[in-house]
């Protein structure tokens, strides 16, 4: 379990103090599968640093029972002067494990990451994708008790990613994640419940669909979440877009018109007569 009590964060600016979190409370169960959202700015990534400890509170206090891994992302986990194995090495010896017990480690995440002779290269020469694999190899190569993964989104091809699918499942079996992202499809599917943060607090919401609908309406309030309302939109002028066209084709096919497409039609006819000067209006002429 993982508990946030009273945790004040923030950060000076030229405008003064900027606060990310300010009496925030929570509590995370052991095992919680726990998607963490939030606009840009509001503290998602720093929430992510003081769970694995990486960063600290300015007041309150956080209690973890268990071991929590570091902060799992793209742009992070990676010495870039270091080669693939020598990070391996080192996480091994963060996680106090000897040099006879290092083999089984380095092995698991070479063949994971499967970069081949990058392995023994610089990380500085590597693609973010590369960095990305190598980094979500050597955390999945030690059990924690809870996860910390910060906005990552699947890399590599789709061996990899059924890889990294299935150690998911595996670890989630016997550990608890936090997971940090914008995307509402994949929190839906991987999380159970959710943590959003919204005027420096933290709001748990017992299910993940709960959590979004929240999440939703905030970003609605502030003018960026309208999107649903301009799929709407968007929808009903193609359905009427739709209609018309059906309707066009069927005049082209021989059909009968409707009473309002004649209408239409007889009123098209006479601006079209209107608009020609010198020409003779139809109800004027005579046969004789």
């Amino acid at each position: 379990m993982i508990r946030v009590e009273k945790v004040t964060k923030y950060y000076p600016t030229f405008k003064g103090l900027h606060y990310v979190l300010r009496d925030a409370s929570v509590e995370i169960p052991a095992r919680a599968q726990i998607g963490v959202l939030g606009r840009n700015g509001t503290g998602k990534s720093t929430l992510m640093r003081m769970l694995a400890g990486v960063d600290v509170p300015n007041r309150g206090r956080i209690i973890k029972w268990g071991s929590v891994s570091w902060p799992l992302g793209i742009a992070n986990g990676v010495q870039s002067q270091m080669t693939g194995r020598e990070n391996t090495r080192f996480a091994c010896r963060i996680q106090g494990l000897h040099y006879d017990e290092m083999a089984p480690i380095i092995e698991f995440v070479q063949s994971f990451a499967d970069i081949g002779a990058y392995f023994d290269e610089p990380a500085r020469v590597y693609s973010s994708g590369m960095r990305a694999r190598v980094g979500f190899a050597i955390t999945m190569a030690f059990d924690f008790d809870f996860y910390i993964i910060d906005e990552l989104t699947a890399v590599g091809d789709v061996i990899f990613k059924e890889k990294a699918r299935q150690v998911f499942q595996e670890k989630r079996l016997k550990a608890g994640f936090v997971r940090a992202s914008h995307s509402t499809e994949e929190l839906r599917a991987e999380c159970d419940s959710g943590i959003v943060i919204h005027d420096a607090k933290l709001e748990y919401w017992p299910t993940i669909d709960e959590a979004i609908d929240r999440y939703l309406s905030l970003a609605g309030t502030r003018g960026d979440g309208g999107g649903r309302e301009k799929r709407a939109r968007k929808a009903r002028r193609s359905q009427a877009h739709s209609t018309a066209n059906s309707a066009g084709d069927s005049v082209a096919a021989g059909a009968e018109p409707s009473s309002k497409d004649r209408e239409l039609r007889r009123a098209l006819r006479a601006a079209k007569r209107k608009g020609r000067p010198g020409k003779p209006d139809a109800s004027s002429l005579q046969v004789n």
